[in-house]
């Protein structure tokens, strides 16, 4: 990231960052007060915000997910909305069975071909634990994760970091987060900072954490 600078489309400046790099396979822990454009900053990375300027380059071949705090699952057999944006098939029954209940949700392994509005049976937490395993199934490149375990308690979320680690050991994984817990998952931090008019993103300080 090189001399970003993201607005609203109004033209209002939201974030700025000036020289970042992510590196392969690191974990950075992104944080910052409501409202100062997190999630912003995680659309225009993901290039799904056009109003700005400067460069966001991504290596040709990589691959990006970004998994939000609400995660989209379309209306369809549980299969196909875990395997969602891939075409259903994609993944083997087996190798989707045992992802969904690494994650926590065993009773659900059993219901790939049930086709329902998942959004609406499922609780927030279980469809959270479930974009954590779409996200093991793609096992993309670069990972951003905009409170993606915000509605599971800390040992849960931090069950599924651990897990995280060891299925995707080579992704680049970005967090927006606001527990002091999640620092343990992460090697580095990142803040967003008041900078005139808008909050531009810096190197955090702080002091190392430790697993639970």
């Amino acid at each position: 990231i090189r001399d970003l600078l993201v607005r609203l489309p109004q033209g209002k400046p939201v974030v700025a960052a000036r020289d970042i790099t992510l590196a392969s396979g690191e974990s950075v822990l992104v944080t910052g007060p409501s409202g100062s454009g997190k999630s912003t900053l995680f659309r225009a990375i993901a290039g799904v915000w056009p109003f700005g300027a400067g460069t966001i380059a991504v290596p040709r071949a990589a691959t990006v997910m970004t998994l939000p705090q609400r995660p989209y699952f379309p209306i369809a057999t549980l299969a196909a909305a875990v395997t969602y944006p891939a075409e259903s098939g994609t993944f083997p029954a087996d190798r989707l069975a045992e992802v969904i209940c690494a994650v926590g949700l065993p009773e659900l392994a059993q219901r790939l071909d049930e086709e329902a509005h998942w959004n609406r049976m499922l609780s927030l937490g279980e469809q959270q634990r479930l974009g954590i395993a779409r996200a093991i199934l793609h096992a993309p490149d670069f990972l951003f994760l905009d409170e993606a375990t915000a509605s599971l308690d800390e040992p849960a979320e931090a069950a599924l970091y651990l897990l995280l680690g060891e299925r995707l050991p080579n992704a680049t994984v970005v967090s927006i987060g606001h527990r002091s817990t999640l620092q343990a998952f992460h090697q580095r931090g990142l803040v967003l900072a008041r900078d005139g008019n808008h909050h531009r993103l810096r190197e955090a300080a702080r002091a190392p954490a430790t697993l639970p």
